[in-house]
């Protein structure tokens, strides 16, 4: 039953973010719809924490006739591999990843007070379009919740390579930085779409883009010293996209932290911070 739940959570928030959509479309022509995307980016953002909560409860009691419990638990594992396999696969990541985005629509909902109000309901506009994305490739190609009928007696177990505390702390540091970064790039459309590129809207962009590095920098850290000691990785930082696809954008958010200070204090550098937003994330 938790398994039906959760997923029916991911399905609300999927309308959620649909809502936010039209709320932001209607936005253009001052429509009423427009008044329900603060309230729908929050009842979104809480929908999917229920919705991966409940995973991780199915990670946590190894509810075997869960096909993705099934593929990377095993009923002997210790609990910290238990919980941290939840997003140790391709499904489970993907939901901690649109949780994560939906929890930073909210928060930017609830306690943005520098933008002024049009610019604000356009960025959380901007949200949902990305949000989205995620949300049909969960629901119609990776449904985390998927049964398993008949189900086994103790389950597969997770990868080997993946049994260590590195797993606990490399994925979700790395993802509330990538999501960060997914902020600023809504931050930057919707400055564009409201032409009110200007030191509030590097004032508002710049805890995100600061939050953001600080969690790619610990992520990428860990991850590295984990790459360091794990044979099955080489034994050191290689030159390939596994490690690239973190560094890249660290490398862009660096000079996003650097130009969005620039335009917040001294209001230059705008085209360079917009197309810094844009890259960092895309």
């Amino acid at each position: 039953m938790m398994a039906e739940t959760g997923l029916a959570a991911l399905w609300l928030a999927a309308a959620m973010a649909l809502l936010q959509l039209a709320g932001g479309l209607s936005l253009i022509g001052e429509g009423k719809l427009s008044a329900l995307i603060k309230p729908a980016s929050v009842v979104q953002g809480l929908l999917c924490l229920f919705s991966f909560s409940a995973l991780m409860w199915l990670f946590y009691v190894t509810d075997l006739s869960v096909l993705l419990v099934a593929s990377n638990s095993h009923i002997d594992k210790p609990m910290i591999f238990k919980l941290a396999a939840t997003w140790g696969n391709h499904e489970g990541s993907m939901l901690l990843w649109v949780t994560v985005l939906a929890l930073s629509g909210a928060a930017i909902s609830l306690i943005e007070k520098r933008l002024d109000d049009k610019t604000l309901r356009v960025t959380l506009a901007v949200q949902a379009v990305v949000a989205l994305g995620f949300f049909a490739f969960l629901l119609f190609s990776s449904n985390p919740f998927e049964r398993l009928v008949p189900a086994p007696a103790a389950g597969a177990g997770l990868n080997p390579l993946l049994q260590d505390m590195g797993l606990a702390f490399h994925p979700p540091t790395l993802y509330f930085g990538y999501v960060g970064l997914s902020v600023a790039f809504s931050f930057a459309v919707a400055a564009l779409l409201t032409r009110q590129v200007g030191p509030a809207f590097a004032r508002a962009m710049r805890p995100w883009v600061l939050a953001a590095w600080i969690f790619l920098t610990l992520g990428i850290t860990a991850g590295s010293y984990w790459a360091y000691y794990e044979l099955g990785w080489g034994g050191w930082w290689f030159w390939d996209p596994v490690e690239n696809a973190s560094l890249m954008p660290w490398l862009a958010a660096t000079a996003l932290l650097h130009s969005v200070s620039v335009l917040a204090t001294r209001n230059a550098l705008r085209a360079w911070t917009i197309m810094l937003a844009l890259v960092a994330f895309a």
